[in-house]
């Protein structure tokens, strides 16, 4: 096989399981019920409307006027290693592991520094709980809601999550 086809092959494959996903998401949003953790069920009385700032995306369920500290799940621009050279083969770009993996590392390491410049140099509680750098990358952060809005500086984020315990319903047996 060519190697053009082989690249096409990646692509149509790449496709067939993001429309997967999709759809199979959409069939899961029906049967999942969300429940915040405990720690969040205050800040999350008042919700916020989806924002989107600077092309970043903030789940709404954070209420950012609020100084309670939240746990949240940033999610970085850079794509995990393994994505990132799926989706480099699939556009004809080479990209080695090796880059990718390096790449992921750069982009803890820039957020730690801005995390201080941001956060630390004007004394702002925070505190990194989680990294995360396979099946997706970014971190899982605690600090006060309302200081959020302070971090949105760094150039590594993509999203912001809002962290919750997400509990399968068991489907209703019939009678």
């Amino acid at each position: 096989m060519r190697k053009g086809g082989k690249v096409l092959l990646v692509f149509c494959l790449l496709s067939l399981v993001g429309f997967g996903v999709f759809f199979s998401q959409n069939k899961r949003d029906k049967e999942v019920q969300t429940e915040p953790m405990e720690e969040q069920e205050e800040q999350e009385e008042p919700k916020g409307e989806e924002v989107v700032t600077q092309n970043i995306y903030i789940d709404p369920k954070i209420n950012m006027n609020s100084p309670a500290e939240v746990t949240i799940i940033i999610n970085f621009k850079t794509k995990p290693a393994k994505t990132a050279v799926a989706l480099a083969e699939a556009s004809g770009i080479p990209l080695t592991l090796e880059q990718a993996e390096q790449d992921v590392k750069d982009s803890h390491e820039r957020f730690l520094k801005d995390s201080e410049k941001y956060l630390g140099e004007k004394q702002i509680p925070y505190r990194i709980v989680h990294t995360y750098t396979a099946a997706l990358n970014g971190v899982a952060m605690k600090l006060p809601a309302n200081e959020i809005q302070t971090l949105l500086q760094s150039a590594e984020i993509e999203a912001i999550y809002a962290n919750r315990e997400i509990k399968l319903v068991p489907p209703v047996q019939p009678s």
